[in-house]
Formats: structure tokens, sequence, C-alpha cells
């Protein structure tokens, strides 16, 4: 009978439960939306540092970035000697030169840092890496000799430059490698990426002036696996090309080089720029990090999160908008269908009055009533539920179908005092930024989870539940001698 009679009440006051479903539902969706898709740009921003630093990877120890010794040069330095280079038919000189260097902005730790870190209770595995930066220096110079020309009388200017009176015209490229365990592929760089063509480095490699090139640098430099590439004066030999594998955002580098051959190229025996960690359990993370920084006190110590947050780009934006314009205007969302929902009930108990004092009168407990009223405030809270879900569903699909794409760039930074300029050429001193970094295109996509249905259908219940308290109260509080001479 119980049940009759509530959906009887339901019918005759579909308009009430229309409204308080669609404020239920509209609550619900917003807050699945908003959560699929905070998830999503957390996954975005784990890709981008799974391409930097390997599936896997925990924590990250690096060298802390300090600004250059004062008189330093801002670049790579490019040195050329009078008979450098080929002779031209207008007497100038065609130069080409390439230098491999640390990349700018990052700052190096001894290779023996790793065997501290593998070392440390908590540690499963550890791999090392060398950032390098390959700049090449290609174009043509005027001949020496008219350089030094200035005076009366003295031989005129080579022709060539830009206006064709004399000067040089040069380019100057740069591309990012990385130093590797050959042999380490379940952590590091090779964990991030699948094979295009050739082959993966590999623990035979060690020493070998080899190296794999990302897909995205293979193409534009038209080169292929067999032929060579030039860094630092070194003929490599490529050996495969891959692409960013599942779950990775990008190749860690334009060039993935075995690690002893990557230190040789840059002069940098026994130094290393990064080492990526995994811990025995996600939940000794913390406790890894402090034993890290204890026994590391010249290196910066990061978790995953405090990584995520140094990605900038349209990435980073996405994130600060969602964890908190979007959190926000879920919980005023929901707040306010909560508030309609209990207003609607105890408006409409105010109005059913005589109806209750009549259920009364005839032997309704205050428990059945209560009940009575409970139950309608739950069903429609239910509807409500089952709706938001429908419709959080659907605003999910279409995030999803819309392939919405953020930049994301990933890197550390260093701003000090010093000169400007490149290669020793003067420029304006001042602030100068020195930095290393990845960028990428990461498509988010918002995923569907157990989770999120579950915590959706609870909100529904808890504004079900909230309503039929206050509705309830109200209720039991109705004495049947006055609320049969009320007139409703």
């Amino acid at each position: 009978m119980l049940g009759t009679y509530l959906w009887r009440e339901l019918r005759q006051r579909s308009r009430q439960t229309t409204i308080i479903a669609i404020g239920t539902a509209i609550a619900i969706a917003l807050v699945m939306i908003v959560s699929a898709f905070s998830t999503g740009v957390k996954d975005a921003q784990a890709q981008v540092l799974e391409g930097v630093y390997g599936v896997g990877t925990d924590i990250t120890v690096s060298a802390t970035p300090v600004a250059p010794e004062e008189g330093a040069q801002g670049g790579p330095m490019f040195e050329f000697g009078a008979d450098d280079g080929t002779a031209t038919d207008d007497g100038g000189r065609e130069i080409a030169q390439s230098v491999v260097t640390v990349a700018r902005g990052q700052s190096t730790l001894d290779g023996s840092t790793l065997d501290t870190v593998l070392a440390t209770e908590g540690v499963s595995g550890a791999t090392a890496s060398l950032s390098l930066q390959s700049t090449s220096f290609s174009g043509e110079i005027p001949d020496i000799a008219d350089l030094e020309a200035g005076g009366p009388g003295q031989a005129p200017p080579t022709p060539g430059g830009a206006d064709g009176d004399g000067g040089s015209a040069f380019s100057v490229e740069s591309i990012t490698a990385l130093g590797i365990d050959p042999a380490q592929s379940e952590l590091g760089a090779l964990s991030t990426v699948t094979v295009v063509d050739g082959r993966l480095l590999d623990a035979s490699d060690a020493g070998q002036l080899v190296a794999v090139l990302s897909e995205t640098y293979a193409v534009s430099a038209e080169v292929s696996v067999g032929d060579s590439i030039e860094l630092g004066g070194s003929d490599i030999e490529v050996v495969g090309i891959v692409a960013a594998g599942d779950g990775a955002a990008d190749v860690a580098a334009d060039v993935l080089l075995p690690l002893d051959t990557a230190q040789s190229l840059a002069d940098a025996e026994g130094l290393i720029t990064t080492i990526a960690v995994q811990a025995t359990s996600a939940d000794d993370v913390a406790a890894v990090q402090a034993a890290l920084e204890d026994a590391l006190p010249e290196a910066t110590v990061s978790t995953q999160a405090e990584l995520a947050s140094s990605i900038s780009g349209s990435l980073s934006t996405a994130s600060t908008l969602v964890s908190s314009l979007g959190t926000w205007l879920s919980v005023l969302v929901l707040g306010a269908a909560f508030l309609i929902s209990i207003l609607f009930t105890t408006s409409g108990v105010g109005r059913r009055t005589r109806e209750f004092g009549t259920l009364k009168a005839i032997g309704w407990s205050n428990g059945r009533v209560v009940g009575q009223v409970a139950g309608e405030s739950l069903v429609q809270g239910i509807i409500g539920g089952a709706v938001g879900v429908a419709l959080g569903l659907a605003g999910i699909s279409v995030i999803n179908a819309l392939g919405i794409t953020l930049s994301a760039e990933s890197g550390v930074s260093t701003a000090f005092e010093g000169p400007g300029g490149f290669g020793g050429m003067p420029g304006a001193p001042g602030e100068q930024t020195e930095a290393v970094s990845t960028a990428a295109e990461v498509l988010v996509q918002a995923p569907v989870s157990l989770d999120v249905v579950l915590v959706a259908v609870a909100l529904a219940l808890l504004g079900g539940l909230l309503a039929a308290a206050f509705g309830g109260w109200r209720a039991a509080r109705l004495r049947p001698a006055v609320a049969l001479r009320t007139v409703s």
C-alpha cells in the first residue's frame, strides 16, 4: 500500500518531481563531467612526464640548477681557424661545426649518485640519463684578410652577405639528445617508445657511436635507419627510429644515445643530469623522497605530483581552471540543487498539512508519515540521479569525441643576472634565462570510471535524504487536531 500511495503522490505532484529531478540531474552531470575531465588532464600531465622520464617513474633526482660563473658565455662557443672550412669562389669560406654540451639550464651530478639512489630503502629501480644539446653552425664567412682590411686604400670586402657588400650568412640549428642506459628498457626513456623502423638500443651498444631517433626528427632531417648524423664532430649511426608509445606524449629527445657515448661527446665523463626512480610501492613514495633528500642534499628530489606543477602551456591552464573554477562551480550547482529539493519538499509538506492530519487521525504513526515523505524524496533523488548519470555520460562522450588537444611543455629554467648574446657574440646584459624543455601536443581523454558513477549515485541519494530529513521533521511535528482545523 505504501508503494501505491507513494506512486500516486508523485504523479499528482509531477511538476515538483520534475523540477527537483532536473536540478539534481544537472548537478550530478556537472560533477561527473568536471571529475572526468580533471582526471583526463591529470592523465595528460602524466603522459608528458612519462615521455621525459619514463613509465613507472615515481621520483626524479636532478642537480639543482645554478647560475653560470661570471664571465661565462651565454651559449656554445664556436672557434674557427683561418684555414678551416672550404674556400668559395668569392673568397669566403664555407664553415660547418657541431658542438655538444650539457643541455642549457641543467646542472650535473656525479655518476656515483645512482649507486646512492639504488642503495636507498624503498627503491626498486633507478636509471640515470644525461641531457644534451647539439648545436650546429653552418654557413659562409668572408675572407679573414677582408675582415682585417679596413683602412684607406685597402682591398674592398668580399662580396656577399645579405646586402651583397660583404659580411657573412650562416645558420644555427639545435637538437636535443639524451644519453641513457641502453640495457634499461623497463624504466626511463626506452620504456615510453615503440619502434617504427630498425631496433632499440641494447646492452651491446654501450660505448658505441649509435643512436635511435624520434620519428618527428628523422622525418624533418630526412634520415633513415643506416644513415649517419653528426654530433660533436663524430658520425653517429642511426640504428632505429621510434615514436611515442602508449601513455607517452612524445619521445624524450630527438636523439637517444648510450649514456657513456653521450658523456664522451659532451666531455662529461662520469656525469649525469637526471635519475628516474621507481619506488617499491606507491605508499613508499613520500618516505623514499625524504630518504633521498637526506642522502643527497645537493640534489633536487621531486615526485611526479610536484613535477606536474612545472608543466606549462594550455594544459596547465586547463588544469588550473578545472581544479579551481570547475570544482567550485560543481559545488555551487550541487548545493543549489540540494537546496531546491529541500525547499520544495518542506513547502510540499506545508501544503499537505490537512492530508497528513487526516492520515494521523485514521491511525498513521509519525514514523509512517515520515517514511512517506522520505520515500517520495528518495525516489525524486533517484530519478534525478539516473537522468544526471545519463547526461554526464553523454557530456563525457562529447568531450572525447571533440578530441581536445592541449599544448604542454615540461622542463626546468633558471633565471640569473649575466651577459647576453650567443656563442660569445655580444648581447644585452641583464636577467638571462637558461632552460631545457620538452614540448608536446597532448590529447585529453576524459575517462568514465565506476567510482565517478557511484559518487554521482551517492550524491543523488544524499540530496534525497537531506530533503527527506527536513520534510519528515516538519511532518512529524504536525498534531492531528491542529492539522484537521487547518485549511490547505
